[in-house]
């Protein structure tokens, strides 16, 4: 037998056996778990941590995405529509329910808290709004400093021309994980300005007038967007000259001295096709004595702006300086496919036409 001295050690090793054993035990489990489990959570965090660096040159670090936003900027909040993301919106710009876009294709907008405009902005009213991200034109600086300050992400856009309307919709659709749309959108760009300049091949440049909506007078000068459309649609701004100002007043003795080819009223204009054919000042210009003058339709939105569907502004210009190449037809019907394809509506043709 066994002395209890002798006992006692052989249980004292069986205890230190099974402590090692088990021990043993849990390191085995502990290396045959996945080693991918916490590597993948933080591969996730990095796949939602999104970076963008605005128009301002800020970098707007945005971690989920956002579920609340609030655009100060027309230009902007059809560019969320054309995105998919109306239902997101909380808040937008003042004079929603001018828009016909809106009521066309997201009728909500015109229940939704306005937050003012650019000259105008109801920061207190956006704050309240909970907005997860707020998107407004550079001018407005002071109140993107503000509501960064609150921890808001805010996003900085100034689309005023075709490539920087592109790196909007970049950063737009980035933030809101809305990128395939956005490479869809800029295709169709790319697309339809490529054909242009294939039908319209090496013919002369046409002279375009732009006058403004406001006054006649009052034309659109080399820095403005409408000059990138009245040169894709391969015609020539003969107010490109003037490049110290964005909407520049002109004298009849100017308009007379450029003596365009065509003339173009833009949305919402002041005045009338009849009362530029009519203006006996004008009766000398080469566009009155032709006929040549021509209203931009304004059924959906101000084509002649940086807004999404733009480019419909230059297609149509297109028809106007060469229907024989693209006819007003076809532009109706690619203006029908536009809307259907990224604004989700089916749009009258003879509202073209009014």
């Amino acid at each position: 037998m066994f002395s209890k001295k002798f006992s006692t050690k052989i249980l004292a090793l069986f205890l230190i056996l099974t402590m090692v054993i088990s021990m043993a035990g849990c390191t085995t489990q502990k290396v045959n778990a996945p080693d991918t489990q916490v590597p993948a959570e933080s591969d996730s965090e990095e796949k939602t941590e999104i970076k963008i660096t605005d128009h301002l040159g800020r970098e707007i670090v945005i971690g989920e995405k956002p579920e609340r936003i609030v655009s100060v900027y027309y230009i902007t909040t059809s560019l969320l529509i054309a995105l998919g993301l109306e239902d997101s919106v909380v808040g937008i710009e003042t004079g929603a329910d001018k828009r016909p876009i809106y009521s066309l294709a997201a009728p909500q907008f015109n229940q939704l808290p306005n937050v003012g405009s650019p000259k105008n902005f109801d920061l207190e009213g956006c704050i309240a709004l909970e907005p997860d991200l707020v998107i407004l034109p550079i001018r407005m600086k002071d109140a993107v400093e503000n509501l960064e300050k609150l921890g808001i992400n805010v996003i900085a856009v100034n689309p005023e021309n075709m490539d920087l309307l592109k790196e909007s919709i970049d950063m737009i659709s980035k933030a809101t994980g809305t990128e395939n749309t956005g490479e869809k959108l800029k295709s169709y760009y790319d697309d339809k300005l490529s054909e242009i300049k294939s039908l319209i091949g090496e013919e002369g440049k046409t002279k375009v007038y732009i006058g403004g909506n406001s006054d006649f007078l009052s034309t659109a000068t080399k820095n403005m967007y409408q000059t990138f459309m009245v040169e894709a649609a391969g015609g020539i701004n003969v107010a490109s000259d003037i490049d110290d100002t964005y909407w520049a007043t002109i004298s009849y003795e100017q308009l007379l001295t450029y003596n365009p080819d065509v003339i173009i009223g833009v949305p919402s204009a002041a005045y009338t096709k009849e009362d530029i054919l009519k203006d006996e000042r004008l009766k000398a210009v080469n566009a009155v004595q032709k006929g040549q003058v021509y209203m931009m339709p304004d059924a959906f939105e101000a084509w002649d702006s940086p807004v999404p569907s733009s480019i419909l502004g230059t297609m149509w210009l297109t028809s106007v300086l060469y229907g024989d190449k693209y006819p007003y037809e076809k532009f109706t019907e690619d203006t029908a496919y536009f809307y259907k394809e990224f604004y989700g509506i089916e749009i009258n043709k003879e509202d073209l036409t009014k």
